[in-house]
């Protein structure tokens, strides 16, 4: 069995001739293995395997020192997945999309989105009573929830409660393009989960490890930075002239005259 974790992105379309196919890309990989259980020591043969990346000081030492023997202590999300018989594999090794191909059959598990507490009608899909005459307030009431000889309800039964938020497999899903330049796998139709959640994709054949690789950017997206050129202003001497008249203004004393007094 191969497989590959991933975050869910918005859906899209893709042209195949003259027939559009709605699909969802995945950004798949790299995922790297952080720890191989056997049935020596563990009972069971697996593959713990991480998936992107967070502030390392926000993963807890013990953790921190765990993921560290794959060469990335900051993964983000750590899964273990099940083998049916031993594989080859060593701690720090890569899963990348190259493990698929185009055409295969997968298997998507999520998380469906949360919608709270729900009654029957959108809970279970129940048609809700009459809307005639008679029935006032009851429309969307569950009615009767169960007979009256054993005197309880059964396990069971279909009620209102928490909808949503829980895990989802879709079968059956066929891969229609892999972008392996950017990590990138485009499933046909819709998988479960909200955007940006994680997402396993699982599929028939053997799992194949590979060299992760950096998105490809085109020139196209990258903005070029507008070029400043920084102007220099120079400050013009001052005329010999200005410099010359202010030097010839000298303050002048005012003296007052006193009147000359006279004797008859």
């Amino acid at each position: 069995m191969k497989f590959i974790l991933g975050k869910k992105l918005n859906m899209t379309q893709i042209w195949e001739g003259d027939k559009v196919v709605p699909v969802t890309p995945v950004a798949a990989g790299p995922c790297f293995v952080t720890q191989i259980k056997d049935e020596k020591n563990d009972g069971y043969f697996a593959l713990q395997v991480g998936f992107d990346t967070k502030k390392e000081k926000n993963v807890k030492k013990p953790q921190r020192n765990h993921l560290a023997k794959s060469g990335h202590n900051n993964l983000k999300y750590v899964k273990e997945l099940r083998l049916e018989s031993p594989i080859e594999a060593e701690v720090g090794d890569v899963i990348t999309t190259e493990t698929f191909v185009k055409g295969d059959i997968v298997d998507v598990v999520g998380t469906s989105k949360g919608k709270g507490f729900q009654g029957i009608v959108k809970r279970h899909g129940f048609s809700g009573h009459k809307h005639t005459h008679g029935n006032k307030d009851q429309e969307r009431h569950s009615g009767s929830v169960g007979p009256k000889g054993p005197a309880h309800v059964f396990k069971g039964t279909r009620m209102g409660g928490q909808m949503g938020d829980q895990q989802v497999t879709t079968t059956n899903l066929e891969v229609i393009e892999i972008d392996t330049a950017n990590n990138i796998i485009y499933v046909k139709g819709a998988i479960p989960g909200a955007i940006n959640s994680l997402v396993i994709i699982k599929g028939k054949g053997d799992l194949k490890f590979g060299v992760a690789s950096v998105p490809v950017v085109e020139e196209s997206q990258v903005a070029e930075a507008p070029v400043v050129v920084a102007e220099t202003k120079t400050e013009e001497a001052p005329v010999a002239e200005e410099a010359k008249a202010e030097e010839a203004i000298v303050p002048v004393e005012v003296t007052e005259e006193k009147p000359v007094e006279t004797k008859e």
